[in-house]
C-alpha cells in the first residue's frame, strides 16, 4: 500500500498557509493583529437577504436536499443580472449554473473538461484556483502574464506555436485577483478572436466585477457578440453581497460548458441549502444600494491605505478595482523576498499579509494587501509598519503616518 498520492505530489505546500497560521497562533496567543491577509468582507450582507434566509428556513420543508444546478429562481436572477449590468442575454436553463462560490465551480469545470496530460494556459501570479483546478485534474500548466499589454498576446502566440499538446484552455481573471489589473472591452474583443482562431475554450473569473473606481464599470467578455461561443464566465455574490460564507457563485455562458459543469456537479454536490439560494435571489433581485455602498466604501478604504502607508515609507500603487491593493515590497527589503518580509511584518508590525509567491512565482517581489479592516485600523497598520520599517534602516521620511 502506497501513501505515494499521485495529486499530493502535484500540490506544493500551500504558501499562504504558512503565514495564516502563524496570524492564527498569534491571535490565540492574544495579540492584536490587523489582517489585512485575506480577502473576508468585514461587512454583513444586506438585511432585506437576512431576513429572507431566516423566513425560508423556517419554513418545513425547506431542510430536505436542494438542487445541483441551482433553484430555477436563482438561475433566472442571475440571468437577470446578466441582463441589467451587461446587455447579455443568457437562458436560466442551458446557460448559467449556480456553484459553490466561484472557487468550486472553476475546479469541477477543470475536472469535468480536463484529461491527463491536457495544457492549460493560466495567467501567474493568480489565485491558486486558477492553476490548481486543472493541476488537480491531471493537466499541465503553461503560465502567461497577468498584465493585459502586447507581451501578453505574444506569451499567448508563442504557447500555440510551441507547444505540444496545443493549448485547448486559457484561464483569465480581471479585476485581477492578485495584481488588480483591469481591462477593457476591447481587450476581450480580441481574445475572443483570438480564442475562435485557435480552437481555445475561455473561462473568465469576474468574481470583482462591481469593486471597480474611478468611474470605469469592468466589462463582461459575455459582451462582445459571439463569446458565448468560446467562452463561460464566473462570478460570485462574496464581495459585492458581503457574502463569502454563504458560497454562492455562478457560471454563465457557453452551453456545452455549462452541460459539462452541471453533469459533474450532478455527482458531488447537491447544492446549496435551499435557504441560501432564495436569500441569494433577494439579494440579486432587490434593492441593489448595497453594491454601490461597498464600492465607495472599499474605494475610501483603498485611498486611505494608499496615502498613509505612502507617508510610513512605503509606496502602494492605487488600485483600480477589487478589494486589494498589490504592493512591491520596500526596495530596501526586496530582497527578503515575499514570504519572510510577510512573515517579519506580522511579527514585528502586527499586519497580516499575503506573500506574492503564494500567487505563482511572478508574484515573488509583491504583497497583497487586502481592504477588509476599517479606516481607523488601516491607519493603525501604517504607523506599525512605519516603525518596522524604520527598525530596518529604511527612510520613511518626516511625517507621522496617519
Amino acid at each position: 500500500m502506497s501513501d505515494e498520492f499521485y495529486r499530493m505530489k502535484r500540490l506544493p505546500p500551500y504558501v499562504i498557509a504558512e503565514v495564516n497560521a502563524m496570524r492564527a497562533a498569534a491571535r490565540a496567543s492574544g495579540e492584536d493583529i490587523i489582517d489585512l491577509g485575506m480577502g473576508n468582507p468585514d461587512l454583513p450582507p444586506p438585511q432585506h437577504v437576512l431576513d429572507k434566509l431566516c423566513e425560508v428556513a423556517m419554513k418545513p420543508d425547506a431542510h430536505g436536499y436542494s438542487q445541483s444546478k441551482g433553484i430555477p429562481g436563482l438561475r433566472r436572477a442571475q440571468a437577470n443580472y446578466y441582463g441589467r449590468r451587461f446587455g447579455v442575454d443568457l437562458d436560466p436553463e442551458t446557460e448559467v449554473v449556480v456553484t459553490m462560490g466561484s472557487k468550486e465551480g472553476l475546479a469541477s469545470l477543470a475536472t469535468a473538461i480536463t484529461a491527463p496530460g491536457d495544457v492549460v494556459l493560466a495567467p501567474n501570479p493568480s489565485y491558486p484556483i486558477h492553476m490548481f483546478g486543472f493541476i488537480i485534474a491531471g493537466a499541465t500548466i503553461r503560465s502567461v502574464p497577468t498584465t493585459p499589454d502586447e507581451q501578453y498576446w505574444a506569451a499567448l502566440d508563442r504557447a500555440m506555436a510551441f507547444t505540444v499538446p496545443r493549448p485547448s484552455v486559457l484561464v483569465v481573471g480581471y479585476p485581477s485577483n492578485p495584481t488588480a489589473e483591469t481591462v477593457d472591452l476591447a481587450f476581450y474583443e480580441r481574445l475572443v478572436a483570438w480564442a475562435k482562431e485557435n480552437k481555445v475554450w475561455v473561462l473568465s473569473d469576474l468574481a470583482y466585477s462591481e469593486l471597480y473606481y474611478d468611474g470605469n464599470p469592468t466589462p463582461s467578455i459575455l459582451q462582445v457578440p459571439g463569446a458565448k461561443d468560446v467562452a463561460v464566465e464566473f462570478t460570485s455574490l462574496s464581495k459585492t453581497y458581503s457574502m463569502a460564507g454563504w458560497r454562492i457563485g455562478f457560471a454563465v455562458g457557453n452551453p456545452k460548458l455549462i452541460a459539462a459543469l452541471t453533469r459533474v456537479k450532478s455527482y458531488l454536490d447537491y447544492g446549496a441549502f435551499t435557504p441560501i439560494q432564495a436569500a441569494a435571489c433577494a439579494a440579486l433581485n432587490g434593492p441593489q444600494d448595497i453594491v454601490a455602498k461597498n464600492r465607495e466604501l472599499y474605494h475610501k478604504r483603498r485611498d486611505v491605505l494608499v496615502e498613509s502607508f505612502g507617508r510610513a515609507g512605503w509606496d502602494i500603487p492605487a488600485p483600480k478595482a477589487s478589494m486589494f491593493a498589490w504592493a512591491p515590497l520596500p526596495s530596501a527589503l526586496r530582497e527578503m523576498g515575499s514570504l519572510e518580509f510577510s512573515k517579519q511584518l506580522l511579527t514585528h508590525a502586527k499586519v497580516a499579509v499575503a506573500p506574492g509567491v503564494g500567487y505563482g512565482e511572478d508574484g515573488e517581489g509583491y504583497v497583497r494587501i487586502a481592504l477588509v479592516e476599517n479606516e481607523q485600523r488601516l491607519r493603525q497598520a501604517a504607523r506599525n509598519v512605519k516603525k518596522y520599517l524604520a527598525s530596518m534602516g529604511v527612510n520613511t521620511g518626516t511625517k507621522a503616518a496617519g
